[in-house]
């Protein structure tokens, strides 16, 4: 009896996966989406092929060029061509969105885990660490970051990664604090099965759902922050073609070369607004209560 308990849900995982894409696809939010990363993807993993100019050549003589045939989006400042450096942007992006989202979900998973399943001397130690956490001013933690690493990209995902590890700890406490008052927990305990295998194997995955379409919202709102740093001189640094240091060095011709300021800034409306919208899909088809 225990070994058809064990294999029936990997026997059913691959038509459980294509009804889940097949859901997916038909949910205009998660299509949407879905389309605006997947091209993300793609930009950042062939910029090289598709960029005409390097994105850090400088040419004092083509500075602050309105969008042409040659340069489809002009170029900054300096003369670098802007289509060029939003393409290579795309990975600053999604290098933030990966490392600040793993940062927060595994910490945060971890001891949301612990908390909602461990003794209540735990629960207790760890919800006062999240609450100093929370209480702790985030401009404050960010200058704490900066000023023992030094501004850098690598120093604004691991300060906006550790601001995030709240709100993953509390969902998944209280999510696993509701799923292991359930009959099928209780009878999975009845059964001989150990405190590590029920929490592994019959908890963790129900707290998946909302952990995913948590983490689809948290990770854009995690990106716009990096960007934020960045722009504030607090994240990544001249000339990386990230679009936050975009946006900063070309603020002050707003109004005379408003290409320079366009360009990064729809770049970063246009990947945080896919991102959203794929979190919406993802709570429809995910979460049981929509």
């Amino acid at each position: 009896m225990s070994d058809i308990l064990i294999e029936e849900p990997i026997f059913h995982m691959p038509s459980r996966g294509r009804q889940l894409f097949r859901r997916l696809l038909r949910n205009p939010s998660a299509a949407l989406g879905g389309s605006v990363l997947a091209v993300l993807i793609l930009l950042a993993a062939f910029a090289p092929l598709i960029t005409p100019y390097d994105p850090f050549a400088i040419n004092p003589m083509g500075r602050l060029k309105p969008p042409t045939w040659q340069h489809w989006f002009g170029t900054d400042e300096v003369g670098r061509d802007l289509f060029s450096r939003i393409m290579y942007g795309t990975r600053y992006f999604l290098l933030i969105c990966a490392v600040t989202a793993s940062i927060s979900a595994t910490i945060g998973t971890t001891l949301g885990l612990i908390a909602g399943a461990g003794s209540a001397l735990a629960d207790g130690i760890i919800m006062r660490l999240i609450d100093i956490l929370l209480a702790f001013p985030y401009i404050l933690m960010v200058l704490v970051v900066v000023a023992i690493l030094g501004p850098s990209l690598w120093t604004g995902m691991a300060a906006v990664g550790i601001a995030g590890i709240p709100g993953y700890a509390r969902l998944v406490r209280s999510t696993v604090l509701t799923v292991k008052r359930e009959d099928y927990v209780v009878s999975a305990r009845a059964l001989g099965a150990s405190e590590t295998e029920i929490l592994f194997f019959t908890v963790l995955p129900n707290v998946l759902s909302p952990l995913i379409v948590y983490l689809s919202f948290a990770t854009p709102l995690a990106a716009l922050l990096a960007s934020a740093l960045s722009f504030a001189g607090l994240g990544t640094q001249p000339p990386a073609p990230e679009w936050g240091v975009m946006l900063v060095n070309s603020r002050t011709y707003l109004f005379s070369a408003w290409w320079a300021v366009a360009a990064p800034g729809m770049a970063l409306f246009i990947s945080i607004f896919g991102l959203n919208i794929l979190g919406n899909g993802l709570r429809d088809v995910l979460d049981p209560q929509s």
